[in-house]
């Protein structure tokens, strides 16, 4: 089944914002124009920008239109993209810059979400990712050896990971995701530039195949000024949409 049309117009629209075809501060098409572009009547048009709204993206008092308030980049995590593709997708420049790839023995806290013996050998990489040179999140993936030995014919820094394993066979298609904050440790205060026991969000992420098997046990941590989580539900929604967002303090520089 399709996406619901209302989805669909709220998508254009961010995708619009993000990329700067509406600027901050400019007035978003009216309900008739949205109306009219769409061949939908004003349900889902209003309902496309209530979403909007509670994102943040768009704002304005009741009886005057609509402006941008933001150009937030979001992306629902349940569509499964690589923090590449993500930022690739809304015309930023994703980065990354990797500190260590290394072979090691599992420890108890990777063994047991990898389904793996603790001790067993694991690969695991520590890579500080940027969005337009900023540094944004440091990630610590630990990968099963089966993919992970594959990483050391592989240039971390030239871009997606997971395209590169797709390319060698080996697909990662779900991901279960775990959202809380954490303390920014001395690695973290000096990749992303913030005093440590500054307040981080972490996503951790447990990433299985095609066939269920797991590929990747992942700790992300994000700079709270630039990233934000959100989630959108309703009562007819089987699953709620976890939202991450780029917040302004994280726009794009003017060139």
């Amino acid at each position: 089944m399709g996406m619901p049309l209302h989805e669909r117009i709220a998508a254009d629209v961010r995708r619009q914002i993000a990329s700067g075809e509406l600027a901050v501060g400019a007035p978003v098409p009216s309900e008739s124009q949205l109306c009219a572009t769409w061949d939908a009547s004003r349900g889902p048009v209003r309902q496309a920008l209530a979403t909007l709204r509670a994102e943040g993206l768009i704002g304005g008092g009741r009886g005057k239109p609509p402006v941008v308030r933001r150009q937030g980049l979001s992306q629902p995590f349940d569509t499964f993209l690589s923090f590449s593709r993500w930022v690739e997708g809304l015309g930023r420049t994703p980065g990354q810059r990797t500190m260590e790839v290394a072979r090691r023995p599992a420890t108890a806290e990777v063994a047991d979400p990898l389904h793996i013996d603790e001790g067993a050998p694991v690969v695991q990489l520590l890579r500080l990712r940027l969005i337009d040179d900023r540094p944004t999140m440091v990630e610590r993936s630990t990968f099963t050896e089966g993919a992970g030995r594959l990483l050391f014919d592989f240039d971390c820094d030239s871009g997606s990971i997971y395209a590169y394993l797709a390319s060698c066979g080996i697909d990662i298609t779900v991901a279960h995701h775990m959202i809380d904050a954490v303390a920014a440790d001395a690695t973290d205060s000096e990749l992303l530039g913030v005093p440590v026991g500054a307040p981080l969000l972490r996503e951790r992420r447990l990433a299985r195949g095609a066939a269920g098997e797991e590929i990747e046990y992942s700790d992300d941590r994000y700079r709270g000024d630039m990233i934000s989580f959100s989630i959108e539900n309703s009562q007819q929604a089987a699953l709620p949409a976890l939202v991450r967002s780029l917040s302004q303090t994280g726009k794009k520089p003017a060139s």
